[in-house]
C-alpha cells in the first residue's frame, strides 16, 4: 500500500488577537498532513514554534523530507527514530493516528488502549494587557470554571489582583512564559498566593529556573519551557510540581502518551496544554486530557472561526472528537 501525502499551511484569524510576554498575534499558522491509501484519510495539524526556531517553511521541509518513507508505510513507532521532537512530527505522528482509526474502524482512544472518552473542562485565557484591559477581558469570561491568565513580569502584580477581583469565582491558573526574574519574582509570587491562584507556569527563563530549586513554592510551579521537546524530565523534580505537555513539543500524541506515563511514575501533576490551533489539533490532546490535573485546550475558542466539523464546545465543556474531525 502505497501512501499519498499532501502537506498545506492555513491561516485562522484570532479573535481580538493575543498577547503574550514574547509578543502579539493576529493569527494562527498551522501546518496540516493529510495521509490517504486511496479508501481513507488521516490528518494531523501542528502549529510551528519560534521559541525552538520552528518556522511554517522549516516544518514543512521536515514532513517533505520524510514523505519518502511515509509512502512506504513508515509506523508510527518507527516515526519517533526518523524525526526528531517538534510540531513536524506532532502532525505526521497524529496523522497516523487518525489514519489507522480510519482503517480499523477503531476509535483512536480504543488503539491506545484507553477507555471510552468523556467531556473535559478546559482553561479559557486571558491575554496580557494593562489591568484594566485584563479586568475588561475578565469581567465577559467570568462565568467559565477555569481561567488561565497571561502575565509579563513587573506589574503582574497589579493584573492578577484585576482578574481576580472580576471574577471572584473562577479557579485561577497563570503562564508567565517565563517573563519573571528576581526582581518581581516574589512580588508576583506573593500577589499569585493572595488571588488564590492554584498553578504558575513557567514563571522564570528554562536558563535561570534554578532558584525554583532553593525556595518554598507555596503555589504549584508548572514547567513548559523547562520541559525541552526531546528531553526527559530528569532534574525537573526539584523545581516543579507540574509538567505541561503539549502534542507539539513532544511530537506528537505517540510521545505525548509515553512522557504522561513518565510524568505520574515521578509524581508530577499533569497539565495537558496546546498552541494556538483549531480543533484539529487539539482532538489528539483530549485523550491525555482524560486523566490530566488541569486541561488548557481552548485554542478554537480563542479563533474568529474554527474548521468545520470542530470539536463541540458548551461553555468551557469540551467534547471528544467525533470520527470525521479525527481519530
Amino acid at each position: 500500500m502505497t501512501l499519498t501525502v499532501d502537506i498545506t499551511s492555513e491561516r485562522f484569524e484570532i479573535a481580538g488577537g493575543f498577547t503574550i510576554s514574547r509578543g502579539s498575534r493576529t493569527h494562527a499558522q498551522v501546518v496540516v498532513v493529510s495521509l490517504a491509501d486511496g479508501t481513507h484519510q488521516g490528518r494531523g495539524e501542528c502549529v510551528p514554534y519560534p521559541r525552538y526556531g520552528e518556522t511554517l517553511e522549516s516544518v514543512q521541509t521536515q514532513i517533505e523530507e520524510i514523505t519518502p518513507l511515509l509512502k512506504e508505510g513508515l509506523s508510527r513507532q518507527a516515526l519517533l527514530e526518523a524525526m526528531p521532537a517538534g510540531a513536524a512530527r506532532n502532525a505526521v505522528d497524529c496523522a497516523l493516528w487518525d489514519l489507522e482509526a480510519k482503517q480499523s474502524g477503531k476509535r483512536a482512544a480504543e488503539i491506545a488502549g484507553l477507555g471510552a472518552l468523556k467531556p473535559v473542562t478546559t482553561a479559557f485565557t486571558i491575554s496580557v494587557g494593562t489591568p484594566e484591559v485584563m479586568a475588561e477581558k475578565t469581567r465577559a469570561a467570568a462565568h467559565r470554571p477555569l481561567l488561565k491568565v497571561k502575565l509579563a513580569g513587573p506589574g503582574d502584580d497589579e493584573r492578577i489582583a484585576a482578574v481576580r477581583q472580576s471574577a471572584p469565582d473562577s479557579t485561577l491558573i497563570v503562564d508567565a512564559n517565563e517573563a519573571w526574574d528576581e526582581s518581581c519574582f516574589e512580588r508576583n509570587m506573593a500577589a499569585c498566593k493572595a488571588a488564590g491562584v492554584e498553578l504558575i507556569e513557567q514563571p522564570l527563563p528554562s536558563s535561570a529556573d534554578g532558584l525554583l530549586a532553593e525556595i518554598r513554592r507555596p503555589v504549584t510551579i508548572c514547567a513548559d519551557e523547562s520541559l525541552h521537546p526531546g528531553k526527559s524530565l530528569d532534574g525537573l523534580g526539584e523545581k516543579y510540581d507540574a509538567v505541561n505537555i503539549k502534542l507539539d513539543k513532544a511530537g506528537g500524541l505517540t510521545e505525548a502518551l509515553k512522557l504522561f506515563n513518565e510524568a505520574r511514575t515521578a509524581d508530577f501533576k499533569v497539565m495537558v496544554g496546546c498552541m494556538l490551533g483549531t480543533s484539529l489539533a487539539m482532538a489528539p490532546a483530549v485523550l491525555i486530557a482524560q486523566q490530566a490535573d488541569y486541561v488548557d485546550l481552548d485554542g478554537p475558542l480563542l479563533l474568529a472561526e474554527d474548521r468545520s466539523p470542530g470539536l463541540k464546545f458548551e461553555g468551557s465543556l469540551l467534547y471528544p472528537p467525533e470520527p470525521a474531525l479525527w481519530g
